[in-house]
């Protein structure tokens, strides 16, 4: 476990596990959580013989509650402090939901040698919000309930997300994890209100679609049919679409958080991507 300072003075918080000489696999988490969200996939690589990181966003988790820069383009820099101070070459980049827009902005701007290879998975990109240019997204309304409901109860909130549509507890059948449950409130809780709360626009407005094109790394798009949080269609095939070299691996019936429910289903696929 390390910090990493950027230009700016904020310190991120960062976990580095496994040989030093062996390949990164770098981990970005979701909103509002943090590197922790990343547990069970860091201990399979590892046990793998891979050299895994995890960072924690600015304003969430253990890194610095910085007054500013919660937007793609302060956390792809953080990304490339982190990376450019532990000099990850050749790194595997995976993240989650707004992870993925992350590693989009970061693989697209990163250094050459940097990257190898990028997972996205149940990933924001291309672009969230429903205009013009996007019919098929969610509406602005669905984001400003989200603003509310954090400013109005946030701890009650930080229940209701991962009780409800994030693992897909709300459906018919599902085998709900108090302990799930309550490992994303701790997550989630951990980071800063307001850090929080800006994010939400950076996830849902920012357009992930030039980030896209520019990526020529072989990326693996993995998202869940019946995700709740970022639905499927507006988001995994239109993002294959626009990637030089992705590939579309989608899991019937999956929930948005199903890295934690289904590990055992996702795993060995980001293996196999990992080693190809």
């Amino acid at each position: 476990m390390g910090t990493v300072t950027t230009q700016d003075g904020t310190g991120i918080f960062y976990k580095d596990w496994g040989p030093r000489d062996a390949q990164p696999v770098v981990f970005h988490h979701g909103w509002p959580l943090s590197g922790d969200d990343w547990d069970n996939q860091m201990l399979f690589f590892l046990e793998h013989g891979y050299r895994v990181i995890a960072h924690d966003r600015r304003g969430h988790g253990r890194s610095d509650q910085s007054a500013g820069g919660h937007e793609m383009d302060t956390y792809a820099a953080d990304v490339a402090a982190v990376t450019d101070a532990l000099d990850l070459r050749d790194a595997v980049h995976i993240g989650h939901s707004t992870g993925g827009g992350e590693v989009a902005r970061y693989v697209a701007r990163a250094k050459p040698g940097r990257v190898a290879k990028a997972v996205l998975v149940g990933a924001v990109p291309p672009v969230m919000v429903k205009s013009d240019a996007n019919p098929g997204g969610l509406p602005i309304e669905v984001f400003d309930g989200f603003r509310a409901s954090l400013v109005a109860n946030r701890a009650q909130f930080y229940v209701d997300v991962p009780a409800g549509p994030f693992y897909g507890y709300n459906r018919p059948g599902a085998q709900v994890s108090q302990g799930v449950i309550d490992n994303w409130w701790r997550q989630g809780m951990s980071g800063a209100a307001h850090a929080h709360y800006h994010c939400i626009k950076a996830f849902s407005e920012t357009d992930f679609t030039e980030d896209l094109k520019q990526i020529e790394v072989p990326v693996l798009v993995a998202h869940g049919t019946d995700d709740q949080i970022v639905p499927y269609e507006d988001s995994a095939p239109l993002s294959v679409e626009l990637l030089r070299n992705g590939r579309l691996q989608s899991y019937d019936g999956l929930p948005h958080g199903m890295l934690t429910t289904h590990p055992d289903v996702l795993n060995p696929d980001l293996l196999a991507f990992v080693k190809e």
